[in-house]
């Protein structure tokens, strides 16, 4: 992680102009072609919810203006690596409530999802922020696997500061022979602008198609 300096920074006016607003923060939704993605995780016997989790922090480990974060005092910072904090669902199966889980990005796509049900399984409280304490380079992930949704709003406290971005995704379906998947992406425009939301799908459609 490194400071960035306002003065000579090349996106100082952006910065400036959309953090002003009240709500800084849009959305973006559009289905995604996760037919190879889904073949691979199924022939390997994946969840995929977790796979997917892994796939979108490694994306957007790779899109810079997505790892950017702005603190108190307008102090903004780039950090070198992201990761997950996720809704998962109560072990309870007599439960409908979910939890959220934050853990360390690390390992192989098959690291990663062993490692994220044993996390998840572990956790027994709903609200865990301990590993959040004085951090700020999370993605926040969500999935409605009930839903193919076409818009998607979250809840969120009014704070121009709020600049962790928010992945999520739906039901997918089949359409034209395709699996196509709702997914929604959520950011603070002082930092990511549209151009930037479409190199981050594309990133993501390219890695879907070639799972490692």
């Amino acid at each position: 992680m490194h400071t960035i300096d306002l003065e000579n920074w090349k996106r100082r006016e952006h910065f400036e102009f959309f953090y002003r607003m009240d709500y800084p923060q849009y959305n973006i939704c559009a289905n995604i072609d996760v037919t190879h993605f889904l073949r691979f995780v199924k022939e390997h016997n994946l969840p995929f919810y977790y796979a997917m989790i892994y796939a979108v922090t490694k994306v957007t480990d790779e899109c810079e203006n997505f790892r950017y974060r702005v603190r108190e005092g307008k102090q903004v910072v780039l950090h070198d690596k992201l990761h997950p904090s996720f809704t998962d669902m109560s072990s309870d199966s007599t439960e409908d409530l979910f939890k959220f889980v934050t853990m360390d990005m690390e390992g192989t796509l098959f690291d990663f999802v062993h490692k994220a049900q044993e996390v998840s399984a572990s956790q027994k409280c709903y609200f865990d922020f301990a590993p959040m304490i004085d951090r700020d380079d999370f993605l926040y992930i969500t999935c409605i696997p009930w839903i193919s949704f076409t818009h998607l709003s979250h809840t969120i406290s009014i704070n121009r500061n709020d600049s962790v971005p928010r992945i999520s995704w739906g039901k997918y379906f089949e359409q034209d022979g395709k699996v196509l998947l709702p997914f929604s992406v959520q950011v603070h425009h002082a930092f990511v602008d549209g151009i930037h939301v479409g190199q981050y799908f594309e990133k993501l459609k390219r890695y879907c198609n070639q799972p490692e």
